[in-house]
């Protein structure tokens, strides 16, 4: 959005009752800007719909973008493969459970392309894998990293699993540098930002656009998009309330919920508490 924030129109249905706030546009800059990107924002910020929405337009799904800014722009919808992993789905109670974990994630997708790929070492089949889907379909690869960081912050109390995840993931993430002439996108998103020399030495090409201007809004809801997607909930809410303006009411939602800014500029709501409150 990108974010859809609740659903909106995005199955080309008419969803009257959704709301979708519309950031494609930034879809269309990280897409055709660069390679690689890393984003760190808190929990339940949207991260994962991100995601969602880049691997729905980089697979070339165009009619789910009916209506939206990325429909109507110059972006060609070429269908790539996508290979998205989400890390908050692997088990990580040690580092040969992450392994394994990770090895088992790999060999299920694998098998339902149906090609002739076996190692123990899951960075191996990491990378016979991006391989043979470019051979396959004869497109570059997106790669599409969730929660990259939960087999580490689920151990932060235990410092040693949490270091020896840590050394795993270095390797795991790692070959992707080396494949960079099969890859059209690597996107990784996480709560945390670990320094480059910690987990990212070997992907030293990434992107991190945390702190970037053009991107600090990417997930988040805008005053101005709380105006043009929700005003008639604030509408029917400050009725609700007696207040005798909406701006009133408006202006009570940003002193409770406007906490979070990127660019030290605009301030951004996050959408699951936004959502909460409407509730």
């Amino acid at each position: 959005m990108h974010n859809v924030y609740t659903d909106v129109n995005c199955s080309g249905g008419n969803h009257a009752e959704y709301v979708y706030v519309d950031k494609t546009r930034y879809i269309y800059d990280l897409i055709n800007n660069a390679s690689y990107y890393f984003l760190s924002r808190p929990r339940r910020f949207g991260k994962s719909l991100l995601i969602d929405t880049i691997s729905e337009a980089l697979s070339g799904n165009k009619e789910l973008f009916r209506g939206l800014w990325l429909y109507d722009s110059d972006y060609d919808f070429e269908k790539h493969p996508v290979l998205r992993l989400d890390m908050s789905n692997i088990s990580n109670e040690t580092p040969e459970n992450l392994k394994g974990s990770l090895s088992s994630a790999l060999n299920k997708r694998i098998k339902e392309e149906g090609f002739d790929i076996s190692s123990e070492i899951a960075s191996d089949l990491f990378r016979d894998l991006i391989e043979a889907l470019y051979k396959k379909y004869n497109r570059r690869v997106a790669v599409l990293i969730d929660e990259y960081d939960k087999p580490i912050l689920d151990h932060l109390e235990d410092i040693e699993t949490a270091e020896a995840n840590r050394k795993v993931l270095k390797g795991f993430y790692g070959i992707l540098k080396s494949m960079d002439p099969y890859l059209r996108l690597t996107f990784i998103t996480g709560v945390s930002k670990f320094t480059k020399t910690s987990i990212f030495s070997e992907l030293n090409n990434l992107m991190d656009i945390t702190l970037t201007e053009d991107y600090a809004n990417i997930c988040g809801v805008t005053a101005d998009e709380l105006d043009k997607y929700f005003g008639g909930h604030i509408q029917n809410m400050s009725e609700m309330n007696k207040f005798r303006h909406i701006d009133n009411m408006r202006d009570e939602i940003l002193a409770w919920y406007d906490g979070y800014s990127w660019d030290g500029g605009v301030r951004v709501i996050n959408p699951f508490s936004l959502l909460s409150f409407f509730m």
